[in-house]
């Protein structure tokens, strides 16, 4: 697709400017960046649909900068380098790597590559959308753009009582503890008290989402363990 956003991190300006221009002729949008921390910014700035990721930088490797890369962007990251042992293959796809050239490359090959690679994200994209939208009588949850119609009509949610309904319709079979619910929604150790807080987040999602919250049919009270979401109307 034309204009897809490609990430060149390397810190030789002749290469980079080279695959820079490879890229300018095939219609895509190429960013350089030639060291780490530069690479970390164009990425907070902009979302990236690919990186080409050289090994060696002046201020971090390449295969720590991966990991970071990773807690940031799904992009896929393709390799360059002037190694070419297997382990240093093998290192850098374990690190989050999608594909290891060696220098010197051919410029064919590597647009190849890149085309292959958006291919396959484009394609793995689509089927996630499709497995994010989840209907059944009277609610319809898209996770995508995170919208909500209860019995017809839009329902805002706030951003915790969202990730607990993604958490609990994501695994319908599952029942989760208050603890459970409370560490996945808010990404640290429950405490004493805090079961008490995912108790309200729960009400007040019963509200919005619920035509009756005393009785309710999607999220249901598991007794003394729990709650989870009605996998029989997903099933339906």
């Amino acid at each position: 697709m034309p204009g897809e956003k490609i990430l060149i991190v390397d810190d030789e300006k002749e290469i980079n400017e080279l695959i820079r221009s490879y890229l300018l002729k095939e219609g895509f949008c190429p960013l350089s960046a030639y060291c780490g921390r530069e690479a970390m910014d164009v990425l907070s700035e902009n979302n990236v649909d690919l990186i080409i990721l050289d090994v060696m930088l002046p201020d971090i490797e390449g295969i720590e900068l991966c990991l970071k890369i990773r807690s940031a962007s799904n992009a896929p990251v393709l390799f360059l380098s002037c190694k070419s042992e297997e382990i240093d293959k093998i290192i850098a796809l374990s690190v989050g790597g999608d594909d290891y050239m060696t220098k010197p490359f051919l410029p064919g090959e590597l647009i190849a590559r890149i085309k292959a690679h958006l291919r396959r994200s484009r394609i793995s994209e689509e089927n996630d959308l499709s497995r994010c939208i989840y209907e059944m009588p009277g609610l319809t949850v898209n996770l995508a753009n995170r919208e909500i119609l209860a019995d017809g009509r839009s329902v805002t949610l706030t951003a915790k009582e969202f990730d607990i309904l993604q958490i609990l319709i994501k695994s319908p079979k599952r029942i989760y503890s208050m603890d459970q619910l409370f560490e996945l929604a808010w990404k640290t150790n429950a405490l004493e008290g805090d079961s008490k807080t995912v108790m309200v987040y729960i009400s007040n999602l019963r509200k919005k989402i619920e035509s009756n919250p005393d009785n309710p049919k999607y999220i249901l009270s598991i007794r003394g363990v729990g709650y989870k979401f009605n996998h029989k109307l997903l099933e339906g």
